[in-house]
Order: C-alpha cells, then sequence, then structure tokens
C-alpha cells in the first residue's frame, strides 16, 4: 500500500470535521467545545496512557530519540531566528512561531502502526513523551514574554506538558496501571485521535494568513521543508533500522500541532493567524507527508 493510502483514512477524518462545521447544523460553537475537551483531557489521556502501556527501551531507541530532539532543536532555532527578521511583527511571530517545530501527535500516533506495526506505536509513543515537553516549553515561551504572561506557571499548567511527565515518571519507576483505570484510559484515550483530527478540519480557516504572508511562508518552510531535509540528513550519520527511519521522517513531515491555536487565543496571541497556519500546514501535509516517505524510500533503496 502507498504512503498515500496509509494516511488517506486519517486525512479523511480532518475532510469530514470541515464538512461538518461548514454544512451541517453542527457549527463553529460545537468545535470550540470538542478542541477543549481533546486539548485538556481527551489527549493528556492518550498521551499518559501511551507512555505508561510502552515502557522506555532508551538503550536501543536513544539514537532515534536523539535524532528527534536534534530535528525539533533546529526548527526551534529557525523558528525563533525569523524574529530579528526586519519587517516582523512580533505578536505575529509569537504566535506563530510555534507552528514551525510543533508536530500534530493526533497524525503522528495514528499513522505509527500503519507505518511500523506495533513497535512504532512503541516508538512514536516515545518520541511524543520527549518532544512534546520541549515542543510546548518552547512554544509557551515567546507568547509569555509577549504577552506578559508568568512562564513557570503556565508551563506548569500546560496539561500536554503534565501528562508527559507524569507518563514518563510512572514509566521510569515501573509502575503499572491497575486493569481498570488502564482500560478507562485506553478508552478516553481512543476518542482523542479521531475528534482531535475532526477538529483540526473544523477548524481549517486561512483568511489571517493576509496579515503576514511572507512570515506565514517561512515558518511553513521550515515545518514541511527543512526539517524533513534535516531528518535526512541526520539518518546519513545515525543508523536506524528501517522502521525507526520511517518513523523519524514521517515525525519531522507532520503537519503542525493543532493546538498550537488553542495555545495562541489561551495566551492572548493572534488566534486567527495562528489557526491560519494550522490550516495550511494540515492541507500541505496531506501531499507533504507522503511525498517525503517517498524520498525517503527512494533514498534508502
Amino acid at each position: 500500500m502507498s504512503d498515500a493510502m496509509l494516511l488517506l483514512p486519517d486525512f479523511a477524518l480532518i475532510v469530514i470535521g470541515w464538512v461538518l462545521c461548514q454544512h451541517t447544523p453542527l457549527g463553529r460553537p460545537l468545535w470550540d467545545g470538542i478542541e477543549r475537551l481533546v486539548y485538556f483531557v481527551l489527549f493528556p489521556a492518550l498521551l499518559f496512557h501511551s507512555i505508561v502501556r510502552h515502557p522506555l527501551a532508551l538503550g536501543s531507541a536513544l539514537p532515534l530519540v536523539g535524532t528527534a530532539l536534534a530535528i525539533v532543536g533546529a526548527g526551534i532555532v529557525a523558528s525563533y531566528a525569523l524574529k530579528w527578521v526586519p519587517g516582523v511583527d512580533a505578536r505575529l511571530h509569537a504566535s506563530g512561531a510555534q507552528t514551525a517545530f510543533r508536530f500534530n501527535s493526533y497524525v503522528a500516533l495514528a499513522l505509527a502502526e500503519r507505518l511500523a506495526g506495533a513497535p512504532g506505536v512503541a516508538w512514536t509513543a516515545l518520541l511524543v513523551s520527549f518532544c512534546v515537553p520541549l515542543c510546548n516549553v518552547a512554544a509557551v515561551w515567546p507568547l509569555a514574554r509577549h504577552g506578559g504572561h508568568g512562564y513557570l506557571r503556565e508551563i506548569l499548567r500546560n496539561p500536554l506538558i503534565l501528562a508527559t511527565a507524569s507518563g514518563l515518571l510512572c514509566s521510569l519507576l515501573g509502575l503499572r496501571l491497575p486493569a481498570l483505570l488502564d482500560t478507562t484510559l485506553a478508552r478516553i484515550g481512543g476518542a482523542a485521535l479521531p475528534l482531535g483530527l475532526m477538529a483540526v478540519g473544523a477548524g481549517l480557516q486561512l483568511g489571517a494568513l493576509k496579515e503576514a504572508p511572507r512570515l506565514a511562508a517561512a515558518l511553513l518552510s521550515i515545518r514541511h521543508a527543512l526539517l524533513p531535509v534535516v531528518a535526512l540528513v541526520l539518518l546519513g550519520f545515525v543508523a536506524l533500522p528501517p522502521g525507526q527511519q520511517a518513523v523519524l521522517v514521517a515525525f519531522a513531515a507532520l503537519p503542525t500541532a493543532s493546538s498550537a491555536y488553542v495555545l495562541a487565543v489561551r495566551m492572548g496571541g493572534h488566534g486567527g493567524y495562528t489557526a491560519g497556519l494550522v490550516s495550511l500546514s494540515t492541507l500541505i501535509g496531506m501531499v507533504a507527508l507522503p511525498a517525503w516517505l517517498a524520498v525517503w524510500r527512494h533514498w534508502a533503496s
């Protein structure tokens, strides 16, 4: 099965969300509530459960984790550097910088099993557990500075950071969930992916990008061009098995996190501009992600 066909079910959910929001009575107010439910409850439960359920095996996966962190670090440095380009609006940059290095974990976890089977889910959960805290810390920083928010307070209140940190701690301590709690969290987390993907589609909007199109182009070029290239270059120096290579290339080419919009709005940023970046990144990802996987397969053959 081609990479495009592997991605089709997940992108179909995004399209379904857009259709439901635009062409049925299930309009924007409903999806605002769903976005908050996914961000504050469902997705943290999914992250925590995924990490605890798949014990950390850093010995064999350390090169994979280190490479993924290097990719995210490259995105953070490149997006922060845009602040110093003449003419860049400070509020728009603070709101949108996160879209250059954050990634859509809904899509990542949905794809993992189809790309590399059960080990792919474990590897992706490991990448999420290490990279989500870094991404969220880096996303909060410019918004907190621009909006005058307490940086440490925002970090300590972020549900994704709290969930991943708790999951990592439980995993490192070797704690296992009771059967009842494990089943409950599995069912809560199971709702996160389809609802999260449909909420991404419901939130598609592009109009606000007209306020700073060059900044948008630069941020999305980092997300969809620079980071996959960095991944391919690093694979030339880091020996990873084929399954981990596929997971890493997909990770580097993911569309940005839909929760970037929620974070920007909650911290007083430009929500419309961030929503536009998330929307366009999602649309680009439908084409770019399978294209970069195809480039990797050709390069690896």
